[in-house]
């Protein structure tokens, strides 16, 4: 059996990644656990205490068949265990104990020398520092791209560079005390009449994190539909939750709220396109490209928008060439930029090369230059 290490970005990335390697022994390092235990009480986007929670969460429920340590099945074939570093065996040259990268490193590199891992092993990461290091040790490495999704979605749609997602922040601190006004006002004296309306704490708590953010969402909602920043808010939850679960009802969820938002804010762009990219995951390419488009009618140099459309085009179209001449417009635009806009330079750059490969395969191979 493959022995797969998985590394913590992975897992915030995609908590279903615990899932995603059938017929593998799918490690964890035990540092892994300490790195999510912090991200899930640090003061960091939401979105991220929320995967790292998820993770922990069904970690929860898989040790509920055995001990983690000694490995538990998985539902759909394989094996999960947790490893823990052999402080006995010590540290390869040129890795810290001190360094948490440098730790699940050992324990893979460990594993490989210590004959638990006869079939192979891979580091799965999506750290290039983390993927490089870990070839020198000779070990195979792959990044994670193949998610619930089937993989080209996740790893080459992009999303805004974190400019609307402000609010978020906001309610994470209040949505809380929120709820507790509203069970506070629901049980109080004078309020019988709503009591079978209410939610009782005790279910509420029993529910997972996601279905508790979308319960307070929905509260917030009801009482006030023009609450632009928690329908944003919960917009984003469902497109988040329709990647990490795959379930494409989460998209319909998504487009209904991005599309209320947009019609009181039809300006915001960074919105519409995430709109685009939710039409594009339940299947309708038409409105996602229509969507796309609009936002470049208005703003021919947003460049969520000009990449997105490339991948509606190649992805949903098999129009290579249309798809190639959008991946060389973000070459344009962001050739000069700052350190985000060089890591969407080199997605559209890897995009553009698989784009001519696949028209090359299909007989329709693609002129060399700017010009399709």
């Amino acid at each position: 059996m493959k022995t797969v290490v998985l590394d913590t970005n992975v897992l915030l990335a995609d908590p279903q990644s615990l899932l995603a390697f059938r017929d593998a022994e799918v490690v964890i390092p035990e540092t892994v656990l300490g790195e999510l235990d912090k991200i899930k009480t640090s003061r960091v986007d939401p979105d991220l205490r929320f995967r790292g929670r998820e993770v922990s969460r069904i970690l929860f429920e898989l040790s509920e068949q055995g001990n983690l340590i000694d490995g538990v099945d998985l539902p759909d074939g394989g094996r999960l265990r947790v490893v823990p570093l052999d402080s006995e065996a010590g540290m390869p040259e040129g890795l810290a104990t001190r360094n948490a990268d440098d730790r699940i490193l050992a324990v893979a590199f460990q594993l490989c020398h210590s004959g638990g891992c006869a079939d192979g092993l891979t580091m799965v990461t999506n750290d290039l520092n983390m993927l490089l290091k870990a070839q020198t040790f000779g070990l195979e490495v792959e990044r994670y791209a193949d998610g619930p999704d089937g993989g080209f979605a996740k790893r080459y749609i992009i999303r805004p560079f974190q400019r609307y997602r402000v609010p978020l922040g906001i309610l994470g601190t209040s949505l809380a005390v929120f709820a507790a006004i509203i069970v506070i006002t629901i049980w109080g004296p004078g309020a019988r009449d709503s009591v079978s309306t209410a939610v009782p704490v005790e279910f509420r708590d029993q529910l997972p994190v996601a279905q508790q953010r979308i319960l307070d969402y929905l509260t917030i909602l009801e009482r006030d539909e023009s609450d632009l920043d928690t329908r944003l808010s919960l917009a984003n939850l469902y497109y988040e939750l329709r990647l990490s679960t795959g379930d494409v009802r989460y998209s319909s969820l998504a487009i209904r709220h991005y599309e209320r938002f947009l019609e009181l804010r039809p300006e915001s762009a960074d919105v519409r396109a995430d709109l685009a990219a939710s039409y594009f995951y339940s299947g309708q390419t038409d409105q996602a490209i229509q969507e796309a488009s609009r936002i470049l009618e208005q703003d021919p140099d947003h460049i969520q928008a000009t990449f997105n459309l490339g991948v509606f085009y190649w992805r949903g179209r098999q129009d290579f060439a249309a798809a190639a001449t959008q991946f060389g417009r973000v070459l344009d635009l962001t050739a000069d930029g700052d350190e985000q806009a060089q890591t969407v330079n080199q997605e559209a750059t890897a995009a553009l090369a698989q784009v001519r490969q696949e028209a090359a395969d299909a007989g329709q191979p693609l002129p060399e230059g700017g010009t399709f």
